[in-house]
């Protein structure tokens, strides 16, 4: 979302009679900046308060001293209230003075379990009311009073948009410029978006460093700092913790078989051209994919993620669950706020029933599970932006049925066993990988030879082998990789009855990724 959309949002919050506004983020540098162009287009004043100076006009803002935007913070003129540091004090102060404007008060979460400020705040929403102005609470995590919590409508301030980055951009380049450590542009307009694009899902100050960082190596901005923040950008979503990602340029996945999903991706990917949206075709959605463990079902979300030249992002929804009341369902709507920050991109999450396929556990995780479940459809079914999500599944009886209805993912296919064109496929993909000559192995021998295996195993045997080779010091073989095979016991005889089970109830239900298409239920 960009800027100009935020302070519309605000303004129509605060004239529409909204007393508490609370903004859970760590960018108090947005929110001041949306604030005073809110409070401009108002024509009001924007205060701020903090523990340690108290209650201030804003500087820059209506009414404030003019800012001088070369000289330091500490430098610009501030117009402080005495005795306004105490919360309470503070409070009391704003009733007194009775005015239209818009305060804004950071890191103010700890001090609503007080009774007197809670009260306070209280008597200040209804003046505040008549006045048309608003208290914007911000912080890290807010946990507001059920005294308070009715009178608080809760903003989502996006992470920025294509045109606060460009911004950064320029001002990070004019910034080095000024201090006399001349930086040369050498992108032209397409690389430019490029460079903007990669910077998508940052904050802003993490975009101002990271351009800072790339332009002062060599004294440039390339084509080739594309790369760097991707880089960056990867080890800043996963300190978060939530997400895991993978640039588009380090995807190498390569995936044998799944003929009748490669072709539907095809079709698919039409979804995202302006042709389609010309005729307001919504974009695809995604996929689920439930399957035999081991066969293929995650590397399809990475050769997604590489045929189609987006990132990709992994969810592990497990991450999402927090001990503290609340902060599971912020997570997940952190997650997937960053997500649609970075689109296009494909969201892969993995074995989705083991996190949302719990839903009827009788409330004894208070609910959490249904309500995460719930979050989750309702993103799906309504998200605008560009991100395809590819959830995979193993066990088919505990997903729940709201997740399989049609309209929920775009098509749900079923991943069996490979067969002989698909072992063929997969053996000769991990015996190249492992830098072995295809003409020294006879082939039909191992793909008879690993009947009923999943490419996971075939993987894992041709792994084990080659330790087995190492160790008697010769080269790998035909004979040497079938004793490894023989030696396997794969899941589709340990877990026969399930696989069965799982094979039987899916190939007549779901889209088989080899034909594209559903076979006929067995009379």
């Amino acid at each position: 979302m960009n800027l100009a959309a935020s302070i519309y949002d605000l303004k129509l919050l605060v004239q529409s009679f909204h007393p508490i506004i609370a903004m859970e983020t760590v960018e108090e540098e947005r929110v001041e900046n949306v604030l005073k162009g809110m409070t401009r287009e108002l024509h009001i004043p924007l205060f701020e308060w903090t523990v340690n100076r108290g209650l201030y006009l804003s500087p820059g803002s209506k009414f404030a001293p003019q800012l001088n935007e070369c000289t330091p913070d500490s430098g610009n003129p501030m117009t402080v209230y005495e005795n306004t540091q105490k919360p309470l004090d503070m409070l009391c102060h704003l009733e007194t003075l009775n005015r239209k404007a818009v305060y804004l008060l950071k890191d103010f979460g700890g001090y609503l379990k007080d009774d007197e400020v809670a009260r306070q705040i209280r008597n200040l929403a209804r003046l505040l009311r008549k006045n048309r102005g608003a208290l914007v609470l911000t912080g890290t995590a807010l946990e507001l009073p059920t005294a308070i919590a009715h009178e608080t409508v809760f903003y989502d301030l996006k992470l920025p948009g294509r045109d606060e980055l460009y911004k950064v951009v320029s001002e990070v380049v004019r910034s080095l410029n000024q201090r006399k450590q001349q930086v040369k542009v050498e992108l032209q307009d397409h690389e430019l978006k490029e460079l903007v694009r990669a910077l998508s899902g940052m904050t802003l100050i993490q975009a101002r460093q990271v351009v800072a960082y790339a332009a002062l190596e060599d004294g440039k901005l390339t084509a080739e700092d594309i790369n760097r923040i991707l880089h960056r950008k990867a080890q800043v979503i996963q300190a978060d913790g939530l997400l895991e990602y993978f640039p588009a340029s380090e995807n190498q996945a390569n995936l044998g078989g799944f003929v009748g999903l490669k072709q539907w991706l095809k079709r698919a990917r039409v979804g995202f051209s302006s042709e389609a949206r010309d005729l307001k075709l919504p974009p695809p959605k995604g996929i689920l994919i439930v399957g035999v463990q081991g066969c293929g079902k995650s590397l399809a979300a990475k050769t997604i993620a590489r045929e189609w030249r987006l990132p990709l992002i992994k969810l592990d929804m497990g991450r999402l669950y927090d001990k503290y009341v609340g902060e599971s369902d912020r997570n997940f709507r952190r997650a997937v706020t960053l997500a649609e920050s970075i689109a296009p991109t494909v969201l892969w999450i993995d074995e989705i029933e083991k996190s949302l396929g719990s839903t009827d556990s009788g409330g004894s995780d208070g609910g959490l599970s249904r309500r995460l479940f719930g979050a989750f459809l309702t993103w799906l079914q309504e998200k605008s932006q560009e991100v395809f999500v590819v959830a995979t599944a193993n066990d088919l009886t505990q997903l729940p049925p709201e997740l399989l209805r049609k309209g929920r993912f775009d098509e749900i296919f079923f991943v069996d066993l490979p067969d002989e064109q698909e072992r063929a496929a997969i053996l000769t993909i991990h015996l190249r990988s492992h830098h072995q000559p295809l003409e020294t192995f006879d082939l039909p021998r191992l793909i008879q030879a690993t009947h009923g295996f999943s490419g996971a195993e075939i993987e894992q045997a041709i792994v084990s082998a080659l330790y087995r080779a190492l160790y008697l010091k010769q080269a790998l073989d035909t004979d040497l990789l079938i004793l490894e095979i023989e030696s396997t016991v794969p899941l589709s005889v340990s877990r026969r009855e399930d696989v069965e089970h799982l094979r039987t109830t899916a190939r007549s239900r779901f889209v088989d990724v080899k034909t594209g298409t559903r076979q006929p239920p067995t009379p």
